[in-house]
Parts: C-alpha cells; sequence; structure tokens
C-alpha cells in the first residue's frame, strides 16, 4: 500500500480521500527541516502547500518519494531541478483557487476606492471623521488589467458587472478573445493612460518583473488606483512609494510583496496602502478544491501511473518513453524558439508531424510544443495546464500528419500565426539523439541548440559575419558556435550562434546598429 505524507494543513476531506483510495497517510503539521528529513524516507508521496520547503537535502532523503503535489498552483517551495533529478514528480493544482484569487482583487479595488480599512480604524479608534474619507465610485471608471488569462479574465468579468470599463494587455491574448470577454485589448503604454484602476495578473517573469516601475507610473492617469493579488516584484516597491508621496498615484491595494513573509516593508505605515497577507487563495472554497484536486491526483499516480498536472514530468507511457523523449525535447525547443521570438498576441499554432514521428503520440508532443511557445510569457504553463490555456485564450491548434517528405526521414515543423505576422520554425533527431533546427522562416540550416542563442536576421551582406564577430570579441563574448542560413544570394539571411552566456541588452543594441540587420535576440534554452 502505497503511503502519503501530508506536512502542511489541507482540509479533512483531503484525508479521507486517501484513505478511500486504498492510500495510507499520515498528518504531520509543522515539521522544521531536520525533522522532515528523519522521516521522509518512509513515504511514497508528499503533500504540501507553500510551508513546506523541499530542498535537494530533503529529496536526499527521500528514498522511496515518487510524487510532490502541491495544493495550490506556485511551487517556488520546491526545488523542480532536484526533484527532477531525484526522479520526484512534481504536481500542482493550477485552476483549483482562480475565483477565490479574482474575488479577492476586485475586493481590494473596492476596499480601495472607498479607503474601507482606514474608516474602519478610525471609527474603531473613537473617531468620526466623514468627511476625511471622501471616496470614489468605480461605475464608468476604467480598468486596467495586466494580464487576462484564467483570472484576470475573472475580474474583467466582475469589473464588467460593475459596469466598468474594462482595457487589457496582454500579449497572448486575441482580439476575438477580447471581443468574447468585453474587453478591449491594448498596448501597455495605453493602458496606462487611460486607466483608472490598474490590476495584475500575470506571472513573475523576466518580461514582466518590475512592470510597474518609476517610468511606467509616471506613465499613468495622475490619481490612479493599483491593485496587486498576482506576484511581488511585478512592482517596484520604492518607486510605488514615491509616486504615492509625489500625488500622482492615488493608492494601492497589495496581497503579495517583493520578499515574503513580508514583516517590514518601506509601503508599511503609509495611509493610502491597504495591505493583506497573501490571502488571494484563502477561502474555504478554494482550500477544499486544490486539496480534493491534489489527493485525487496524487493517489492516481500512486496506484494507477496516471500523470495530472505535473510539472516537470510528461504524460508518457513506460513503453513509448525512450522513442518519444529526444522528440519531446525538439518539440519544446522549436516552440520556444518561437516563443521568444513572439512579441503579439498568438492566433493559431499549426504543428506538422512528417515520416516517423507522425506515428508517434502526437498529442503529447503538441503539449510539449505548446509549453515551450507559451512559457516565455507564462512562466507557470506545463505540458498538462498548456493545451487548456491556449484554448482559454483562443489560440487555435491544428496537428497535420504527412508521409516522409524532402531530404529529412522525419520532422516536425512548427508554423505561428500572430496579429502582426507568421512565423516557422523545424527541426529533426539526428542519430544518438540529438534535435537540431533544419529551418527558420523558410530558410534551410542547421544547428543545435545551446543553452544561450543569439539570433539575428539581416540582409546578406559582405562583411556582416566580420562585424558581427567582432563585435562578440570586443563585448568578451565566447562563440561556441556559429550557424548561418540564407534565402538567396544578397536576400534574407539568418544567423544562429551559440554562445557563452547570456548577450546584455547593451550588447544586444550593437548588433541591433550594425548594418542591414533586421533583428536581434538573446534566447535561452
Amino acid at each position: 500500500m502505497p503511503k502519503v505524507l501530508i506536512s502542511d494543513q489541507l482540509s479533512p476531506a483531503a484525508v479521507q480521500i486517501f484513505k478511500d483510495r486504498g492510500v495510507e497517510v499520515d498528518v504531520k503539521t509543522g515539521l522544521d527541516r531536520d525533522e522532515l528529513i528523519k522521516i521522509i524516507g518512509d513515504y511514497d508521496g508528499l503533500a504540501i502547500r507553500s510551508a513546506t520547503k523541499v530542498t535537494p537535502p530533503v529529496l536526499a532523503a527521500a528514498k522511496k518519494l515518487k510524487v510532490v503535489g502541491r495544493a495550490g498552483i506556485g511551487v517556488d517551495n520546491v526545488d523542480l531541478p532536484a526533484a527532477t533529478a531525484a526522479g520526484v514528480i512534481v504536481m500542482n493544482t493550477p485552476f483549483g483557487n482562480s475565483i477565490t484569487t479574482a474575488e479577492h482583487a476586485v475586493a481590494m479595488m473596492l476596499a480601495l476606492a472607498r479607503d474601507i480599512p482606514q474608516a474602519n480604524a478610525s471609527t474603531h479608534a473613537g473617531k468620526w471623521e466623514k468627511s476625511k474619507f471622501m471616496g470614489v465610485e468605480v461605475t464608468a471608471k476604467t480598468l486596467g488589467v495586466i494580464g487576462c488569462g484564467n483570472i484576470g479574465s475573472i475580474v474583467a468579468d466582475r469589473a464588467l458587472g460593475l459596469r466598468m470599463k474594462v482595457v487589457a494587455f496582454d500579449p497572448f491574448l486575441t482580439p476575438d478573445r477580447a471581443s468574447d470577454l468585453g474587453v478591449e485589448k491594448v498596448e501597455l503604454d495605453e493602458l496606462l493612460r487611460r486607466a483608472d484602476f490598474i490590476t495584475l495578473h500575470t506571472p513573475l517573469t523576466d518580461k514582466t518583473r518590475n512592470i510597474l516601475n518609476a517610468q511606467n507610473l509616471a506613465k499613468c492617469k495622475k490619481g490612479v488606483r493599483i491593485v496587486n493579488c498576482a506576484r511581488g516584484g511585478l512592482i517596484v516597491e520604492a518607486d510605488l512609494k514615491a509616486a504615492i508621496e509625489s500625488g500622482h498615484v492615488a493608492g494601492a491595494a497589495l496581497d503579495v510583496f517583493e520578499e515574503e513573509p513580508a514583516k517590514s516593508n518601506p509601503l508599511f505605515g503609509m495611509e493610502q496602502i491597504i495591505c493583506t497577507p497573501h490571502l488571494g487563495a484563502s477561502t474555504n472554497e478554494a482550500q477544499e478544491n486544490v486539496a480534493l484536486q491534489v489527493a485525487e491526483q496524487m493517489a492516481d499516480y500512486l496506484l494507477t501511473g496516471a500523470i495530472t498536472n505535473s510539472i516537470n514530468v510528461p504524460a508518457v507511457s513506460a513503453e513509448e518513453a525512450p522513442k518519444l523523449t529526444p522528440y519531446l525535447t525538439l518539440a519544446q525547443q522549436l516552440g520556444s524558439f518561437a516563443g521568444q521570438l513572439t512579441e503579439t498576441g498568438i492566433s493559431a499554432v499549426t504543428i506538422e508531424y512528417a515520416g516517423d514521428v507522425a506515428e508517434m503520440n502526437t498529442r503529447v508532443l503538441t503539449n510539449a510544443a505548446l509549453t515551450g511557445l507559451l512559457k516565455p510569457q507564462l512562466e507557470d504553463v506545463n505540458m498538462v495546464s498548456a493545451p487548456v490555456i491556449a484554448k482559454d485564450r483562443d489560440i487555435k491548434v491544428t496537428e497535420v500528419k504527412r508521409e516522409q517528405q524532402g531530404a529529412y526521414e522525419t520532422y516536425i515543423k512548427i508554423e505561428v500565426k500572430t496579429e502582426r505576422q507568421d512565423r516557422s520554425v523545424a527541426g529533426t533527431v539526428f542519430s544518438g539523439g540529438l534535435p537540431r533546427l533544419i529551418q527558420i522562416k523558410g530558410v534551410n540550416m542547421e544547428a543545435s541548440l545551446g543553452h544561450h542563442m543569439l539570433y539575428v536576421t539581416n540582409q546578406d551582406k559582405p562583411g556582416f559575419i566580420g562585424a558581427l564577430g567582432s563585435l562578440l570579441g570586443k563585448s568578451g563574448i565566447n562563440i561556441a558556435n556559429f550557424n548561418l542560413g540564407r534565402e538567396k544570394a544578397g536576400g534574407d539571411a539568418i544567423c544562429l550562434v551559440e554562445v557563452d552566456a547570456d548577450v546584455p541588452a547593451s550588447v544586444l543594441a550593437e548588433i541591433q546598429a550594425l548594418p542591414h540587420v533586421v533583428q536581434a535576440k538573446s534566447l535561452t534554452f
């Protein structure tokens, strides 16, 4: 009989699910690291929330551990590389608390509009400061939603019910999806200029970190009010404080902070700021939902091998894994390549399988490709959630299967259609299981993908390669591999360079300034 440890507070109903399914379960909460290390070796599964830290020493002691189940979406408290290396599946429950978090954001917005916490504290203190707390209506005001995915779209729907106008900034939001939601899709600068209230619902990625900094706050309408129930780090807290002190920002309601637990913060004590201790998912209904989901998922895996909402392992059977694995890597790399070069909303994705790969489990390969494609914008996306997210965002996904064509016995090709352009990339697997790019935007070339890549498109002119190499050398960037392709002599050309480290933005700007360069981008795989 499999044995599971629940080390954080979960609903008693989750315990009962394990027992009813025939899984032995122990509940031991409040363990410190050493106590957890001492007992974890006895368990096949570990069910957690955010308190338990699954670190390399814990995983090293977990000799029997097969699965970690996180009741909730965030897995910051789990060392994913160490878990993967140890062969431990990490699952989460990405959609169990969406409504709760969205409702908290709306509640924070209304509290911010009417100074409710401040008025409550004043009245409890025996004051009657009726004239001090002059609020604003939300009716007919413009709400700017940054990140209009699962939670952001629920907030937009509730705001429309309050008779607000809603504008949304989200690179993955298509015009059709925006129309269905009843919101207006805009660029970030326009959202900042028009919004009376701004609410953040985007994951914390390299592209979204510090999205509300001093520069962007200065673009906001004077008197704007800001709500963040998503992730700390989206707002530069010192810049927000300065903007409030200057009177440019009227106030903010924050459920998340750069450092948590937030025992001290430069924003604490400001009367224009409402703070809550990361309560977005804290309702009885949400806690019950995620607890039941994680218990079902873990029991399914331990008893039948079924994998649901895995963060680090695709759903592949033991029989097909050896043959499929290199193509999974290829599909995710091709998707990531296209995703890192995509700046606008994706409306359609076509994935073509030719030759032997067309006979494989292409559903899993498509999930891998979508994961790579969406991950640059949505950090929490995984092999299970990727197709759901694509569907929610009205991204049309099409699979095409063909017999062998052209010079390669088998290949995968991804075509991405956006509002502004179409992009394609193709690859195959060489002997030894090595994935290789074979075509980019219709230009034939062969290249492997290292961890750090420099992608440059240019006009095919003499002297360009020398100029690029000299610039990289001058900047101290070592070239590991250099790959070239061109449409025709003097036409469009592509340069794909494997380098030893990420290319800094300042160097990319210098490359972009070289004659005949169209685009320069640093990619990471």
